[in-house]
């Protein structure tokens, strides 16, 4: 992979907090700041599709925990076993 240079102002604390994991580690500096950099970017990211994208048949209204667990279940069920009726 390629990689481009670029600099960042780091508070002095955040610093020496990287420069103790990266021994500890036995890794670079630079590392922990490239993880700490691709977290931030994937945190930050917007997807092009939802992270669900299915539905599921309720009765048009909010559902309690139980519920969603329970509707999630049977769909599950239905996906892995497509005999088993709804």
């Amino acid at each position: 992979m390629s990689m481009k240079r670029t600099n960042v102002y780091a508070d002095p604390e955040d610093l020496a907090i990287i420069k103790e994991a990266a021994k500890r580690r036995g890794i670079s500096e630079a590392e922990i700041i490239r993880q700490g950099i691709h977290l931030a970017a994937m945190a930050n990211r917007v997807w092009d599709e939802p992270l669900f994208s299915r539905t599921f048949p309720g009765p048009g209204c909010t559902l309690r925990k139980d519920e969603v667990r329970d509707a999630v279940a049977d769909a599950v069920q239905r996906e892995t076993d497509p005999g088993t009726a709804a």
